[in-house]
């Protein structure tokens, strides 16, 4: 098994900071009611330095389907608000609104980030400092998706890494089952929810 360290965009108060809303509380019986986002990096070949890149996720609690996602050779602020936005223009017209976790990385902080936020209604909430366990969910996907990529596979060029996320996480979504969701794919059992009918 290849260990990857984790990746830290905390860099101080440099815009705007968010109470911590969702409170470890990572349950919900409807669909883009919490929203977890994070920033992870990934290295491939021998682990250097110059082969690394970044990858970014929007995961919905209520059924741990990955909606959105990038990966990127910089963890910039675009690098994250292009997934947002994604998501942001897909999503569903539902009576609730939504509320979109972080932790307090300089990216989230960006004017950029949050004003899309406040722009669509969207409720921000942030980890308390160096409190990993607030974002415990969006961690534990990360675990996984790299013991089906970098930890156990060796990849030649970031390409070829890129193309294994991809892969896995099609496979995620849409063919890996959880028992907690009653045998079903994070898809199958998102398209269930009586939320999405029209």
């Amino acid at each position: 098994n290849r260990i990857t360290r984790k990746y830290n965009s905390y860099v101080g108060t440099v815009g705007r900071t968010a109470p911590n809303r969702v409170n470890r509380r990572f349950i919900t019986d409807r669909p883009y009611q919490k929203v977890l986002t994070d920033v992870t990096e990934m290295r491939w070949g021998s682990g250097t330095i110059s082969e690394r890149a970044y990858f970014t996720a929007y995961i919905d609690v209520y059924s741990g389907v990955v909606l959105t996602w990038n990966i990127d050779l910089h963890p910039t602020v675009e690098f994250v608000t292009k997934p947002l936005d994604e998501l942001l223009n897909t999503r569903p017209k539902l009576n609730y609104r939504l509320t979109i976790h972080s932790d307090q990385g300089f990216q989230y902080q960006n004017y950029e980030y949050v004003s899309r936020l406040k722009n669509n209604h969207v409720f921000q909430s942030m980890s308390r400092k160096a409190t990993c366990l607030d974002n415990a969910m969006v961690e534990s996907f990360f675990h996984i998706l790299k013991l089906g990529t970098v930890h156990n596979n060796r990849y030649h060029n970031y390409d070829e890494l890129k193309s294994a996320v991809t892969n896995y996480i099609y496979y995620y979504n849409n063919k890996r089952i959880k028992t907690k969701l009653a045998g079903k794919t994070p898809v199958q059992y998102r398209n269930l929810s009586d939320q999405l009918v029209a």
